[in-house]
């Protein structure tokens, strides 16, 4: 698949699932815009991607003679999320794809009674209203273009329940519904919206992913065991690689996807399914 010519925005690319998708798409010869909050927010119990983070994706990204711009911006400020789009207009021309990828796991471990508000807060700004900024920053643009693809990186939480994690589980049940309610939105102007719903995706080393240890400390898991762990809900015996998901990007930006709009595409090895 070429995407040579094409411009895409990650969001949350400075490691993790993000990492993998741009450079995989950079790998397809996309020009990319990489977004990254690049600096740790209040009540996120973890560090977050680091701006020299992004710049190593940026690094691998260049490595496949694309064009790639790092653009650090919090995606809960609808101001910077607009400068980002705009950005991209100004260098590239045109915006053909978004992966919004950007996203916490914590706070969480916590019944729902008792879930500050704040906390709560925090979480549905990053996860879902994120993705709304950048969809409504975005949305005119690839309209005028009359062609454009939308990727929300939601997760397992957006189709069932987690316990002690109704806030992510709420940001990514709403992730979901926003990718429906906007793939009708701007079906008539050849703009596709879909959603890709990870399982249980393995903390790679060289892609300085941490969210699944986040997770486990949530949970009380032991570090040194949560592999092992969440293996076990595993159908496939193994925990999904972050390239796996990137794969899936990967096709709902191209033109093979071109029919598919409106789509929840898991990949979670079979998790869902049971």
């Amino acid at each position: 698949m070429s995407l040579r010519g094409k411009t895409i925005i990650v969001t949350g690319a400075a490691r993790g699932i993000g990492r993998a998708s741009a450079e995989l798409l950079a790998s397809a010869g996309a020009d990319l815009v990489l977004v990254d909050v690049a600096d740790d927010l209040p009540l996120v119990p973890y560090a977050l991607g680091t701006e020299g983070q992004l710049a190593h994706t940026e690094k691998l990204c260049r490595a496949h003679d694309v064009a790639v711009l790092s653009c650090p911006a919090d995606v809960r400020d609808l101001r910077a999320v607009e400068d980002v789009v705009a950005t991209a207009v100004q260098r590239f021309g045109r915006v053909d794809a978004v992966v919004n990828n950007a996203g916490i796991a914590a706070p969480s471990g916590k019944a729902v009674h008792e879930i500050g508000e704040d906390e709560w807060s925090v979480m549905l700004d990053v996860d879902l209203f994120g993705a709304w900024r950048m969809t409504r920053a975005v949305g005119g643009t690839m309209a005028r273009q009359r062609s454009g693809s939308i990727v929300n990186i939601s997760s397992t939480a957006g189709l069932v329940g987690y316990r002690n994690f109704a806030a992510y589980v709420t940001a990514k049940h709403g992730l979901i519904g926003l990718t429906r309610a906007a793939a009708l939105d701007y079906a008539p102007f050849k703009v596709r919206v879909n959603a890709v719903c990870p399982g249980s995706v393995r903390d790679d080393p060289v892609l300085e992913g941490r969210m699944l240890s986040e997770i486990a400390k949530s949970l009380d898991v032991p570090v040194s065991e949560h592999e092992e762990i969440f293996v076990q809900a595993q159908p496939t015996n193994e925990l999904v690689e972050a390239g796996d998901v990137a794969e899936a990007v990967l096709w709902l930006v191209g033109d093979g996807s071109r029919g598919v709009t409106g789509s929840v595409v898991t990949v979670d090895g079979g998790f869902t399914a049971k």
